[in-house]
C-alpha cells in the first residue's frame, strides 16, 4: 500500500479534524501545516514532532509528495485557499462552507473541473447517525413524495461561538444563514431530494447589537460557557457586529416542494429540528446527536403518539460522531475512488441558497433566483469526478 501524505492549511481550531485522518497503519500520515498563528503551530508540532510546520500555506502546497491537503482555515478564506490547493494537483478536503460568495464557489467549482483535482467539501452532517436514518426512512417512501420540510434551529450557544470574533462581520461570513445554515440549507436540499430554486429572506440583529464590546485591541474569545446567558448580561463581545442574530428563509424547490428555515443565536437551548411531510405521512426528529429519537406518523392522531419511533444510539467522535466518518470518506474517496455523502455542487447550493437568502433579507425581502450551474460541471462530479 502506498504511503499518502497529507499537508494541513490551518492547524489550530477545526484544524483538529484534520488529526483524524493521521492513520500511518492504513497509510495515511500527516507531513506539514500551516497556521498563522505561533501557539497553533506549536500544539500541530507537538501532535506531530516529524511534520514540517510554516506559517506561510503557500510552503505546504509547494511539497511534490503531499497528495492531499486539508483547508480549515476561517471561511474568508477558502476560495483563496481551496483554488491554490486545486491548482497544486492535491486532493482538496475543504471544511464547509464552501466559500462566502456564489463566485467564489463556482471558481472552485471551475478549478476543481478543469484541474481534474479531487474536491470534496466537508459537510458532515450528512454523515449524522440521525440525519443517516432519516434519509433511509424518506427514502423508503414510507412518507410518501415529501411536499414541504422545515427546520427550527436553535443556536444556545450562538453568543459565544458567533458574536466575539471574526463571525461577526458580514466581510467575513456574508452572514449566519451562510456560515451555520449551510449544514441545513443542504441537509434539507438531501432529505427532500432536490435544491432550491427561488428564496426569501427576513433576519434582524435584534440582540447582541446591544451587548457589552471588548476593546478592538482585545483578541476575540470565542469559548462556550453556558453560564454566558443571558445574552444583555454578558460583555466581551465583538467591536464590530454586523451579522443578523436570528434569520427566517422561505425556499421555493426545483420540483416544486418547497421548505422553511429558521435560525435563532439567542435562544437557551440548541438544537435542530426537521420535519419533513409527504403524501403519506410525516417524519420528525427529537434531537439531533447523541440519544435521539426519529418519529414517523402514517395515519392521523396527534403529536405525542408517532406511529413508528426510532431509537438513535450515540455514536464517538465529534459533531455527534460525523466527523470520524466525514473523513474517512474523504479518504477512501481520493485513494479508492469510493462515492461519497456530499458532493461539490451540493455545496454549493447551499451557499447559494444562504448568500442570497441574506440578499432577500437586506434588500427588501424580495424573491431570489438561484443562478444555474454549468451542466458539464453538473454531470462530472456527478459521476463522482472522473471524465
Amino acid at each position: 500500500m502506498k504511503l499518502m501524505k497529507i499537508g494541513v492549511i490551518g492547524t489550530g481550531g477545526r484544524g483538529h479534524n484534520a488529526w483524524q485522518a493521521h492513520k500511518p497503519e492504513q497509510g495515511w500520515e500527516i507531513v506539514a501545516g500551516a497556521d498563522i498563528k505561533q501557539n497553533a503551530r506549536d500544539k500541530f508540532k507537538e501532535q506531530f514532532p516529524g511534520a514540517q510546520v510554516f506559517d506561510d500555506y503557500k510552503e505546504v502546497l509547494k511539497i511534490k509528495d503531499i497528495d492531499a491537503v486539508f483547508v480549515s482555515t476561517p471561511d474568508y478564506c477558502h476560495e483563496e485557499h481551496a483554488v491554490a490547493a486545486l491548482e497544486a494537483g492535491k486532493a482538496l478536503f475543504l471544511e464547509k462552507p464552501m466559500a462566502i460568495t456564489i463566485e467564489g464557489c463556482d471558481r472552485i467549482l471551475k478549478t476543481a473541473y478543469e484541474t481534474g483535482s479531487k474536491l470534496f467539501v466537508g459537510h458532515n452532517m450528512r454523515y449524522f447517525p440521525v440525519i443517516l436514518k432519516m434519509k433511509e426512512i424518506i427514502d423508503s417512501g414510507v412518507i410518501g413524495d415529501i411536499q414541504c420540510g422545515w427546520c427550527r434551529h436553535f443556536i444556545g450557544y450562538g453568543g459565544d461561538a458567533y458574536f466575539r470574533d471574526w463571525h461577526s462581520e458580514q466581510k467575513n461570513t456574508t452572514g449566519l444563514l451562510l456560515q451555520k445554515g449551510a449544514h441545513d440549507i443542504d441537509v434539507m436540499h438531501w432529505l427532500m431530494g432536490t435544491y432550491t430554486k427561488a428564496v426569501v429572506g427576513m433576519g434582524m440583529l435584534s440582540v447582541y447589537d446591544k451587548c457589552a464590546r471588548r476593546s478592538p485591541d482585545t483578541e476575540g474569545c470565542a469559548v462556550w460557557d453556558n453560564n454566558q446567558y443571558p445574552p444583555l448580561t454578558q460583555t466581551g463581545f465583538s467591536p464590530i457586529i454586523d451579522v443578523e442574530d436570528h434569520n427566517m428563509i422561505m425556499m421555493q424547490m426545483e420540483n416544486g416542494a418547497q421548505a422553511t428555515y429558521l435560525q435563532c443565536h439567542y435562544a437557551p437551548d440548541a438544537e435542530r429540528n426537521y420535519t419533513f411531510i409527504g403524501t403519506k405521512g410525516r417524519i420528525e426528529n427529537m434531537g439531533d446527536s447523541g440519544e435521539a429519537e426519529i418519529h414517523v406518523w402514517t395515519q392521523r392522531g396527534p403529536r405525542k403518539t408517532p406511529d413508528i419511533i426510532y431509537h438513535i444510539k450515540p455514536v464517538e467522535g465529534g459533531h455527534g460522531g460525523g466527523d470520524p466518518v466525514t473523513v474517512q470518506n474523504f479518504l477512501d474517496f481520493v485513494r479508492d475512488g469510493v462515492k461519497t455523502n456530499t458532493t461539490p455542487i451540493a455545496a454549493r447550493n447551499a451557499v447559494a441558497t444562504g448568500v442570497l437568502g441574506h440578499y432577500s433579507m437586506r434588500h427588501g425581502n424580495g424573491l431570489q433566483q438561484i443562478p444555474p450551474i454549468p451542466e458539464e460541471w453538473v454531470r462530472y462530479f456527478a459521476n463522482n469526478q472522473k471524465r
